[in-house]
């Protein structure tokens, strides 16, 4: 545990799978009549709860101050409780491996805002993983969701503003990190806060009969929160291990699994320009992993 713990490559592939988990789970839930807002509920507040549970039973405590209250509710913001909405209203229309590739315009934006802000600059070879990466996902984008169905560009707008709020998350959490705050009680404080905001959303738009349909995917729901929990005890370590542009690389690992996952599991169908692009956007996650152990 201890290695893996200490490996970016890694913590960068454990992180990026869970991830990946989220966009099947998320297309089960919506088929089954649940809204986009209460699935992006289920994960802040089942990954929230139970991480608190788990630092209750060691003991901790949460430090409330003004500066982690802050820090908690911007991360809410803009790295879960908007990029999960935009994701989860998409997926019907897009479907989940489609929806899971937008994932990878992410580091492309957070190489962005590090060179803007000062945060960090990768090496040469990083940027050419980069770029790569940006190359297949372009290639992705132009099929517009799943072969024969097209989707209204809409929806391929919504699905583009994912990565640019993941990455202003990847720049904030970097930039504002509390001094002598683990990364658990980041990761509980944020998703508690997330989950707040959004349920004040639900019971304004939807009222309480807009949990109802959770009853009828328990078993989803179930496997949703676990691996929720668990991806976010290795997110918060593998963004202090690697940095913002290299925790940016979990949406290629991720836009992968969702991938597969939705060809094999769900029955959706992509175009050959779709898994070559795929295909080029692996090709980027080796040369990036390659230019961050350097």
């Amino acid at each position: 545990m201890n290695l893996i713990w200490g490996s970016a490559p890694a913590l960068l592939i454990i992180t990026g799978t869970l991830l990946g988990l989220t966009l099947p789970f998320g297309k089960l839930a919506t088929m089954a009549g649940v809204p986009a807002m209460v699935w992006a509920f289920v994960i802040s507040f089942g990954a929230g709860g139970v991480l608190l549970l788990a630092m209750l039973a060691r003991r901790e405590r949460m430090r409330l101050t003004p500066h982690r209250l802050r820090y908690f509710f911007v991360t809410a913001a803009v790295s879960y409780a908007i990029p999960n909405l935009l994701m989860f209203s998409a997926i019907p229309h897009l479907g989940a491996g489609y929806t899971g590739i937008m994932f990878t315009l992410s580091p492309v934006i957070t190489l962005v805002f590090s060179i803007l802000l000062r945060v960090r600059r990768p090496n040469l070879l990083g940027v050419i993983g980069i770029a790569v990466g940006f190359a297949g996902a372009v290639m992705v984008t132009l099929t517009r969701g799943e072969a024969g169905e097209p989707a209204h560009f809409f929806w391929v707008a919504m699905g583009l503003l994912i990565p640019v709020s993941l990455a202003a998350g990847n720049i904030y959490r970097t930039v504002d990190w509390p001094e002598g705050t683990g990364p658990i009680e980041l990761a509980v404080g944020s998703h508690l806060a997330s989950a707040a905001m959004l349920l004040a959303g639900i019971l304004l738009l939807l009222g309480p009969n807009g949990f109802h349909h959770l009853a009828d995917v328990p078993a989803v729901t179930a496997g949703q929160v676990a691996s929720a929990a668990l991806m976010f005890v290795f997110f918060f370590r593998l963004q202090a291990a690697g940095g913002p542009v290299y925790l940016s690389q979990i949406g290629y690992v991720g836009a992968a699994v969702g991938l597969i996952a939705g060809t094999l599991a769900l029955g959706e169908h992509y175009r050959l320009l779709t898994w070559l692009g795929a295909a080029i956007i692996v090709v980027g996650v080796v040369i990036t992993t390659k230019a961050q152990s350097r």
